[in-house]
């Protein structure tokens, strides 16, 4: 990272303190901040953040960890996240798995080449009863078919 980056990024996470607060309770508001801004949550960008809340770095990092919305990596423009509940489990989501592993050609966990796409799993998304469901960034999507996920994905290419 250049030294103007990190100048940008620290004024950027000390502006977010101004707004949110310099209190621990700021902190996971800080990380979605960057989150949604940069796709990630840098060591820099942890570090700065533990030093303008006084935390200790190992919490910052402890939080960004804990949380599968947060990341230290890089990820894709679209995150792509699967239901991996019993309940979706039950309506079909292996079909759903390896539609969309075929569609987009990576495995989950992986991103695509040009970085559009991040494959992942997760949870729980709140919809049992409407399984099996995936996340396109913060849109839902749920009663899923192979053929209805094509579609979906379709109209984000």
């Amino acid at each position: 990272m250049l030294v103007s980056e990190k100048n940008a990024l620290t004024i950027e996470i000390e502006d977010l303190t101004k707004s949110f607060g310099d209190q621990r309770e700021s902190l996971l508001p800080i990380l979605q901040e960057i989150q949604l801004k940069h796709g990630h949550i840098s060591d820099f960008a942890q570090q700065e953040i533990a030093r303008l809340l006084d935390i200790h770095p190992v919490e910052v990092y402890g939080v960004v960890t804990f949380y599968s919305f947060l990341s230290t990596e890089p990820k894709g423009r679209l995150i792509v996240r699967l239901c991996q509940t019993i309940t979706c489990d039950l309506a079909g989501k292996e079909a759903i798995a390896n539609t969309l592993e075929k569609e987009l050609q990576i495995k989950f966990g992986e991103t695509t080449p040009d970085k559009k796409f991040t494959l992942e799993y997760c949870n729980c998304i709140g919809m049992c009863d409407q399984g099996p469901a995936m996340l396109i960034n913060e849109q839902v999507f749920t009663k899923l078919t192979p053929s209805k996920v094509i579609e979906i994905l379709k109209k984000f290419n």
